[in-house]
């Protein structure tokens, strides 16, 4: 059984014993995971046992259901567990906690303590014609940005979409890529979506040790796209009363979020391939720093104000918070998981489902 599956398995598991199946669209499938019917979508969100209706009302509106994606009713959906756990941090005063958790490596997940939190923070000044949202955006003193990128059980942290598309697509004609980065289809810009007014690649060589004036058979940005579009959210700044947008090392810098159960984040896969390729080719490595749910759990886990949190995230998800060891260069240990040793359940933390619930769920 492959992390996705078991996965899946444990997410109908936790359905069955929070008594949430008669809210699900479909049945127990080892292939699909649960998905609320759309008059039931908040009980994706985990909630205090001591909230109220208000609390719960404004912890649903963190995120305007506007911006919610897709499949945010799916109990795979990142951006559920990110507005739980962040959602519910910012509302309950909590930021603050995390100060005392540490990247893989050894830098602060937050530089400074934020004076704002947002999440599904729209980017604004990248020149994007629908601009695209940071999963959770930290702003501290002096407009430094933490730019956040939460992932699940993504395969990867996200490609460019103009290789992806296909001659049913209305734009396939003006905007398709072949993934290399050179003139293409007519278009004098290297970039397809240079060509339509986007400003990646003004920003870019500032940041990354890319250059836009030369031809490259592989685009840097085709596999990389979300880790770098978050570098540039963090450190690309508007200039006041209007003025040019810079981009600079010490406006921010960008946070992966993952689960380390995740194969595809582990050592090889294409997650950790695509975060490698654009730590190395940073000017600063700071700007683009890698966590686990995990370790943040094992953080949350210090408070007991927070407990119920912790342990919805471990009933729900599987995830279970740890102190994160660290080797002497000052690198977290990660232990990939070995599903034929010790079993799907165990891996995925079935054994946490027994019990009832400390939290509500929706």
């Amino acid at each position: 059984m492959n992390y996705r599956t078991a996965l899946i398995d444990r997410f109908w598991d936790f359905a069955e014993s929070a008594d949430l199946v008669g809210l699900l669209d479909g049945e127990r499938s080892a292939s699909r995971p649960p998905v609320f019917k759309s008059e039931y979508t908040n009980h994706n969100l985990l909630f205090p046992n001591t909230g109220d209706s208000n609390y719960k009302a404004q912890l649903t509106n963190v995120i305007p259901q506007s911006r919610r994606h897709r499949w945010f009713r799916s109990m795979t959906s990142s951006q559920a567990l990110a507005q739980s756990v962040f959602g519910n941090l910012h509302l309950l005063g909590c930021v603050h906690v995390l100060e005392g958790l540490q990247t893989e490596d050894g830098s602060p997940f937050l530089d400074y303590l934020p004076l704002r939190v947002e999440l599904e923070y729209e980017v604004n000044c990248l020149g994007e014609p629908r601009p695209t949202s940071v999963d959770v955006l930290f702003e501290g003193p002096h407009r430094y940005r933490i730019a956040v990128e939460c992932k699940l059980s993504e395969p990867d942290v996200g490609s460019c979409s103009r290789p992806r598309l296909t001659p049913d697509d209305a734009n396939y004609c003006r905007d398709y890529c072949d993934g290399s980065y050179a003139p293409q289809r007519g278009r004098i810009e290297r970039c397809s979506l240079t060509a339509i007014g986007v400003r990646y690649w003004d920003h870019v060589p500032a940041l990354f040790d890319w250059s836009s004036e030369d031809d490259q058979p592989e685009c840097p940005l085709r596999l990389t796209y979300q880790l770098v579009r978050n570098v540039l959210a963090a450190c690309v700044r508007q200039g006041d009363l209007g003025g040019a947008t810079t981009a600079s090392p010490v406006h921010g810098h960008a946070v992966l979020l993952y689960d380390e159960r995740n194969p595809a984040f582990l050592d090889g896969g294409a997650g950790d391939r695509e975060f490698r390729n654009v730590s190395k080719a940073l000017k600063v490595g700071s700007l683009l720093r890698r966590c686990s749910w995990q370790a943040l759990a094992g953080t949350l886990g210090q408070v007991p104000q927070l407990g119920w949190l912790v342990d919805g995230m471990a009933r729900k998800y599987g995830i279970e918070g740890h102190a994160a060891p660290y080797n002497e260069a000052g690198l977290r240990v990660l232990k990939p998981p070995v599903i034929g040793r010790t079993g799907a359940g165990d891996l995925l933390g079935l054994r946490r489902l027994q019990g009832s619930a400390p939290f509500w769920l929706g």
